[in-house]
C-alpha cells in the first residue's frame, strides 16, 4: 500500500530521519518522485544534502535536482542540512530565484 504522503531525503552517508524516503542519487530521487506523482501521492518535503560522493555518478549533485524541478517548474517544498557554505549559496540562490516564497525553508 502506498500513502498519501511522502516525505524524501537526498543524502549519500547520513541515514534519513524515521518517517522519510531515503535516495542516495539525483536520479534514484527524480526516479522516486515520478513514481509518487503517477500514484498521485502528495510530496510534502524534499530534504537534499548537497555533496553526493561516489552517487554523484548517477545524476550529479543535488543541485541538479533543483534544476530539474525548476525546470519543469515542481515547486515541491525544499529544505537544504548540510553545512558546505559554497553548495549550500548555490542551492539557495536557485531556491530564492524560482520557488513561491511560501515554499522556501532552507
Amino acid at each position: 500500500m502506498i500513502d498519501d504522503s511522502v516525505r524524501l531525503w537526498l543524502d549519500d552517508e547520513r541515514i534519513a530521519p524515521s518517517g522519510y524516503y531515503h535516495c542516495h542519487s539525483v536520479n534514484e530521487a527524480i526516479s522516486r518522485i515520478r513514481f509518487y506523482e503517477k500514484a498521485h501521492v502528495l510530496i510534502e518535503e524534499i530534504n537534499l544534502d548537497h555533496d553526493l560522493g561516489d552517487y554523484a555518478k548517477d545524476g550529479g549533485d543535488a543541485v541538479n535536482i533543483l534544476d530539474w524541478l525548476a525546470k519543469r517548474q515542481t515547486f515541491y517544498p525544499v529544505k537544504i542540512h548540510f553545512a558546505n557554505p559554497v553548495g549550500r549559496r548555490n542551492m539557495e540562490r536557485i531556491l530564492e530565484k524560482h520557488w513561491p516564497k511560501d515554499e522556501q525553508e532552507f
